[in-house]
């Protein structure tokens, strides 16, 4: 076994090197310069890139695609998981022996540093939606930011890419956000070099927010749907994260990713409405009241509505003036009106499904002119 070399740049000269942290001598790499010294093939899903990237929350909605991004250029991608079966689909992401699974509690610090002792950058993805008895706001976005951080630190991992949420704020009226914020805040003071990334509310074929809208006819909300929001496709997001594996220059920067429209949730289900030709009836509810009703419905076994989602919808998109932008990293975001359209075709009725979809339909279904199914 070989301790890690002093690289320059790095943590490890300017602390006293933890005598447990040891490493192999395939972890030995520049990865600061973005050139690693072991490097096989020319690219893609055969080869080797040299590098070795943990993925938590790998599992969730972001994670398949990071590690899909990944592993097809041969990178080494260890994935930590709880569940057995949440897992499979990822194995086939990389070539053999490229996709390490990794059993591991967010609880256990030993078993987070058994997961990225190895690894020359780490994305934490992990966040929930709701809470549950097991796992609150703070025991997920605060203290298991935390403890990944430090080991990242304490095992001198190259690089940390910490994924929040736009609009998070320590003063925000909704605790998801509030804690964002502070998990932020935590990640930088153990790891100042930490990349951090806000997206905006995402979507693609798994998200909970074009599936939510088209999936139900009946919806009830608190503010009219009127929230801002500025959808951004999740690949863009994945394209992203793998632009900063591989560009050091983003270290210690805050990245907010937010796509080129600015909608209220109102007109994002018109479009749904028109795109599925269904008929999609919203009724508002007072917020105290709604509230109420969603503590009533936390007691179901299964995730239904949260009084901090409630919160949430009061909440518009707002991107920080000044912020670094999807077009700082040279990335393009995809036009959400016609992206979109991919995941909602399969909720039309069979009667419509086979009626054209492309971006030359579009101004029809602004229009209201293409019939809606009663």
């Amino acid at each position: 076994m070989l301790a890690a070399p002093l690289r320059l740049g790095s943590r490890s000269a300017v602390k006293t090197p933890v005598a447990s942290a040891k490493r192999n001598v395939h972890d030995i790499m520049i990865s600061r310069t973005g050139k690693p010294i072991i490097r096989q093939g020319g690219g893609g899903r055969s080869s080797l890139s040299g590098h070795t990237a943990t993925v938590f929350g790998a599992t969730g909605f972001l994670g398949r695609y990071i590690v899909s991004k990944l592993a097809k250029q041969g990178t080494t991608v260890v994935i930590p998981w709880r569940d057995e079966d949440a897992k499979r689909h990822l194995k086939v992401s990389g070539d053999l022996g490229q996709v390490v699974m990794h059993e591991f509690d967010l609880r256990n610090t030993e078993s987070i540093e058994s997961a990225v002792r190895h690894s020359d950058i780490v994305y934490n993805l992990i966040g929930r939606d709701w809470e549950t008895k097991n796992f609150k706001f703070h025991d997920v976005h605060i203290d298991g930011a935390a403890r990944i951080a430090e080991s990242c630190a304490k095992y001198d991992v190259d690089r940390l890419v910490h994924v929040s949420a736009l609009n998070a704020d320590e003063h925000s009226p909704s605790e998801f956000y509030r804690t964002k914020a502070q998990a932020e805040n935590i990640v930088r003071g153990v790891f100042p070099e930490a990349t951090i990334v806000r997206p905006s509310t995402m979507y693609g074929a798994e998200d909970r927010f074009l599936n939510v809208l088209a999936s139900k006819t009946t919806h009830f909300s608190s503010n009219s749907q009127k929230a801002i929001v500025r959808p951004t496709h999740v690949a863009d997001v994945a394209e992203a994260l793998e632009y900063m594996m591989h560009n050091d220059w983003t270290a210690a920067q805050t990245f907010e990713l937010y796509g080129k429209e600015e909608l209220s949730v109102a007109e994002v289900a018109e479009m749904v409405r028109r795109v599925t030709l269904k008929k999609h009836r919203n009724y508002n509810i007072p917020s105290p009241i709604m509230k109420q009703i969603c503590k009533v419905l936390e007691l179901a076994w299964w995730p239904i509505y949260s009084p901090d989602q409630v919160a949430r919808e009061f909440i518009n998109d707002t991107p920080t003036q000044g912020a670094k932008t999807f077009a700082d990293l040279g990335i393009t975001p995809a036009e959400f009106e016609h992206t979109s359209l991919t995941y909602l075709r399969s909720y039309r009725s069979n009667l419509y499904f086979d009626q054209p979809m492309d971006a030359s339909e579009l101004g029809k279904f602004r229009k209201g002119e293409v019939h809606v199914v009663d």
